[in-house]
């Protein structure tokens, strides 16, 4: 009888053992950024930096973390809202602080609209959210200094420096 016992419990502890989920690892389960190169308006295939380079979400007051902030840039990498359908910026080129500690830079508005695509990874990651229909709009002021925006991927899937989503001509 015990016998039968002790085989019953060896049986238990197997059948429990078993039934544990394995402990998966994300390793590619990042939703990808938006690639933004700048390019020089008058030589249209030239880069052109753009100096001190802030990048601010509108209606925020932290600046966007994923690249050197006031930096003289050529490319950046920005995370959109996966939660809406909008991302809403303000591009700020020669950003300093004023005596007040105002923004003295010169700001342009940029809106990026897109469709969200859920993609299942895995257990281990979860959802991500690749951005379909890509299109941006810059809001008009009188000192832009943002003269066109190309969207050159309408689908943010990828997130390679070297090939860029938006082509920003200044």
């Amino acid at each position: 009888m015990n016998y039968i016992k002790i085989v019953l419990c060896i049986l238990l502890l197997f059948a429990a053992i078993s039934a544990c989920e394995k402990d998966d690892i994300c390793v590619e389960g990042d939703t990808p950024q938006l690639v933004i190169r700048f390019y020089d308006a008058e030589n249209t295939t030239e880069f052109k930096e753009v100096p001190s380079l802030r990048v601010v979400g509108a209606g925020k007051e932290v600046t966007v973390s994923t690249f050197t902030d006031r930096g003289s840039l050529d490319s950046i990498a920005i995370p959109l809202n996966p939660g809406e359908n909008i991302s809403e910026f303000l591009f700020i080129i020669d950003s300093a602080d004023d005596d007040e500690g105002f923004e003295a830079g010169n700001i342009d508005g940029l809106d990026f609209s897109y469709e969200v695509q859920e993609e299942f990874i895995g257990r281990a990651c979860g959802f991500i959210a690749n951005y379909e229909n890509l299109d941006a709009a810059i809001t008009p002021d009188t000192e832009n200094w943002i003269q066109n925006v190309e969207i050159a991927k309408a689908m943010v899937k990828t997130e390679d420096t070297l090939s860029a989503h938006v082509k920003i001509f200044h």
